[in-house]
């Protein structure tokens, strides 16, 4: 028999960017909902395996304000300085914390250790509900509610919403039941996801290495590993991944170079399929969209949980503030202060992260020595590498209240 309950928000999509949108509305007064259909303690939910994931400065601000950081960062590695270079030519640019005053430009977290973080949260708070596993099988706006249907427990049940919130990944079924479309490039490359031990320390410092096949990324980890994000075209990623270790180890060391010595050993290996996937709208009445539902980003530069956090922070300010203010959360003309306030990070990032994939992947000479020229010019511009780290720093342009470590609700 169908079972109806009524809540504020329902949150589809219990990864990262979901579960940290539940956390960040934990102080409200909403009652919140939160379905996932893959258990968050099972290796299938792919939000909280072992990959490393990049955290801008301006996400320890916002994890800050929720509370969650003391305990996170005691787990995640600082990135004290990043070195870009191009393979084989002259071209390189150095950001460094200290330039900004900062004790780090941002960290390195483990998706586990995050999600058993978000996870612990999440069953403390009163006003959320975890509904996990459950599949959605359906959700149908109507003017004052949105309707969700969900297999639970092998009973159907249906859930009433003022506001349906899509945190369901890229191929997010909620935003294809709303008839949203996409803009979808796909880049002809695979993301090979591994760690390595190098012969010499890291020194808190990120390499993103462009070559001929794609970016190279090594992030600082824990006991003195790096996290490598290593791009290879669609027709070589087969290839990469049937390698043994020591050959999968020569083939990197031949694309990164001998900054860090040799590699000693390297982790389990993950291939994901490179896209640029932005939805159309990203929000409806009753609908808005957020992390990859709204917006799936080439890694390069590590910007995707990090812009999409920005989505958590901004939509939970957005429906705190309305709610107050006695506004319905789920009406358009609420929802649309979320989606202009958005719009410019969404554009500026995709832009950015677009950009220097097809950039640095161009093979025509003029287009490589105008690229390391411009490496160079910003290595030596400070104004223009400021501008360009805040941004990646995710502290440019107008900030929510979370990002601004400040609580969602003011204290009374």
């Amino acid at each position: 028999m169908a079972d109806e309950r009524d809540y504020d928000v329902v949150i589809v999509g219990g990864g990262m960017v979901g579960a940290s949108l539940a956390v960040a509305l934990g102080p409200t007064a909403l009652r919140v909902a939160v379905l996932e259909a893959v258990p968050l303690r099972s290796g299938g939910q792919p939000s909280y395996d072992d990959r490393a994931i990049a955290l801008a400065y301006g996400t320890r601000r916002i994890f800050a304000a929720m509370g969650l950081w003391e305990e996170l960062g005691a787990e995640a590695t600082p990135i004290e300085s990043i070195h870009i270079s191009d393979r084989g030519r002259f071209g390189f640019a150095r950001l460094q914390a200290r330039d900004e005053g900062v004790a780090a430009l941002g960290y390195v977290a483990i998706g586990r250790a995050l999600g058993a973080v978000l996870g612990k949260r999440l069953r403390q708070l009163d006003n959320v509900t975890l509904w996990c596993p459950a599949t959605v099988t359906s959700v149908v706006s109507a003017a004052h509610h949105a309707e969700v249907t969900v297999q639970h427990e092998g009973e159907t049940r249906r859930l009433h919403a003022r506001l349906v919130v899509a945190a369901d990944g890229a191929g997010s079924r909620v935003r294809e039941w709303f008839g949203i479309g996409v803009r979808r490039w796909d880049y002809g490359q695979t993301a090979v996801i591994t760690n390595v031990t190098p012969q010499l320390p890291h020194h808190f410092r990120a390499y993103e290495r462009f070559t001929d096949g794609g970016p190279l990324a090594l992030l600082p980890m824990s006991d003195h590993r790096c996290s490598v994000v290593y791009t290879v075209g669609r027709d070589r990623a087969d290839a990469v991944m049937a390698l043994d270790e020591p050959a999968f180890l020569r083939d990197l060391q031949q694309r990164f170079g001998d900054r860090l010595g040799r590699f000693a050993r390297v982790g389990e290996r993950h291939a994901y399929p490179l896209l640029l996937v932005r939805a159309r709208e990203h929000i409806r009445p009753r609908l808005a969209l957020i992390g990859n539902a709204a917006h799936t980003l080439h890694p390069v530069a590590g910007q995707g949980f990090n812009l999409g956090l920005r989505d958590v922070a901004v939509l939970a300010e957005v429906i705190c503030d309305a709610a107050a203010a006695g506004r319905d959360i789920g009406d358009l003309d609420v929802l649309q202060e979320y989606a202009r306030w958005r719009r410019r990070d969404h554009l500026k990032m995709i832009a950015f992260t677009d950009g220097l994939a097809r950039l640095f992947t161009n093979p025509l000479l003029p287009v490589r020595a105008l690229r390391d020229a411009g490496m160079l010019a910003l290595d030596l511009l400070p104004p223009v590498k400021r501008l360009l780290t805040r941004q990646t720093m995710g502290l440019a342009g107008r900030l929510p209240r979370l990002a601004r470590g400040l609580p969602l609700v003011p204290a009374r």
